[in-house]
C-alpha cells in the first residue's frame, strides 16, 4: 500500500457487530453485512454517545444535554425514552440486550461488538511504533488505519459536548497518524510521491507546523531547496498573521538545516527491499492467522452458549 492508497477497507471479523464513528455513525451487522444508520441526527448522536461510553452508565441529564443542549423539551425524559426505544429496535442480534434502562440513566453493553475507533487506535499505535525501525511496515499499518475513515468523525452529530469532544479527539489522532505516515514514507525514499499530499495538508491545516516540516524535507530531498525555504516563509506568515507567533524551534531548526544543506537531511540509504517485503508478508500472514483463530474461538463459544 502506497502513501496515497488509503481506500482499501479493513476486514471486519465475520459475524461480529461493529459500531462505526469514523464517518457517518453506522452499525455494521456482521451477520448480514448490512450497515444500519439510525434516522435523524438525534438518533445518531444518541447512539454515538452510548458507543463513546460503552459499558458505562450515562445519566438522563447528560443525554438530554447531548441531544437538546440548553433547550430541552418540557417532557425531555419521556422524549429521550422514546428515542432509546426506537434505537433498541434498530440494533441487530435481538438475542442480545444492547441498551439497559437503569434508575438514573442508560447503559450500552457491547458484548462481542467492536468499534472502528478501537481498530484505528490499534493500527495507528502499532504503525507509529514501527516508524523508526521498519518504515515500510509502518506505512502499511498506518495506511490501513486511515482507510477506516469514511468522512469526518461522528459526521453530522457533533453538536453536543460528548460527541463534539470525541470528534475533536479523533480528528487530532487522525492528523497524528497522517504525520507518522508521511514521516515513514520519507524514510522509505518516497519524497517525490508525497509532495502533493503534503501541499494539500499544509493548505488544509495552515497552523500545523509538522506538515510544513515534512514538506520541506520532501522538497529538499527532491532537489528543490529554494521551494523548501519558501515553505518555511509561508508557514511563518500564516503563524504570525493568525496567532502572532514565530515558528517553533523544530521548524526553525529544519529551515536552518535546509539553508545549510545539513548532511542530516540526506536521502535515506536504500534498504533491502526483498527482505523488507518478505518480513512484511510474513507479518501479514501471522496477523491473518491470529484473526482466523479468534474467529474460530468466537464461533465455538457462540455454539456452546447456544447449546446451553
Amino acid at each position: 500500500m502506497t502513501v496515497l492508497d488509503l481506500a482499501a477497507p479493513e476486514r471486519v471479523r465475520g459475524g461480529a457487530t461493529e459500531f462505526r464513528l469514523l464517518g457517518p455513525v453506522v452499525v455494521h451487522d456482521g451477520e448480514t453485512g448490512a450497515g444500519i444508520m439510525p434516522p435523524g441526527p438525534k438518533q445518531r448522536a444518541l447512539l454515538a454517545t452510548f458507543i463513546i461510553h460503552a459499558g458505562e452508565l450515562v445519566s438522563v441529564d447528560r443525554l438530554v444535554e447531548e441531544l437538546w443542549g440548553d433547550r430541552p423539551p418540557a417532557n425531555a425524559p419521556n422524549a429521550l425514552q422514546a428515542h432509546v426505544a426506537r434505537l433498541r429496535r434498530l440494533l441487530p442480534a435481538p438475542g442480545h440486550e444492547w441498551i439497559s434502562t437503569l434508575p438514573s440513566g442508560y447503559l450500552l453493553t457491547p458484548g462481542h461488538a467492536s468499534t472502528d475507533v478501537a481498530r484505528f487506535a490499534l493500527l495507528s499505535g502499532q504503525g507509529r511504533a514501527a516508524v523508526p525501525e521498519d518504515p515500510q511496515y509502518a506505512t502499511e499499518l498506518l495506511g490501513r488505519a486511515l482507510s477506516l475513515w469514511q468522512g469526518p468523525a461522528l459526521q453530522d452529530c457533533r453538536r453536543g459536548p460528548i460527541c463534539s469532544a470525541e470528534a475533536d479527539r479523533l480528528d487530532e489522532q487522525r492528523l497524528i497518524t497522517l504525520e507518522a505516515l508521511y514521516e515513514a514514507s520519507l524514510s522509505c525514499g518516497r519524497y517525490a510521491e508525497v509532495v502533493s499530499g503534503l501541499e494539500r495538508l499544509t493548505a488544509d491545516h495552515p497552523l500545523r507546523e509538522r506538515f510544513y516540516d515534512l514538506l520541506m524535507v520532501a522538497l529538499y530531498r527532491g532537489g528543490r531547496q529554494a521551494e523548501a525555504l519558501g515553505v518555511y516563509e509561508r508557514a511563518r506568515r500564516n503563524l504570525i498573521t493568525v496567532l502572532g507567533v514565530e515558528p517553533g524551534p523544530a521548524l526553525r531548526a529544519r529551515m536552518e538545516a535546509v539553508l545549510n544543506q545539513s548532511p542530516a537531511l540526506a536521502k535515506p540509504r536504500p534498504r533491502h527491499p526483498d527482505l523488507a517485503a518478505e518480513v512484511s508478508q510474513l507479518r501479514t500472514r501471522i496477523e491473518q492467522l491470529v484473526r482466523d483463530q479468534e474467529d474460530l474461538l468466537r464461533r465455538v463459544q457462540d455454539e456452546e452458549a447456544g447449546g446451553r
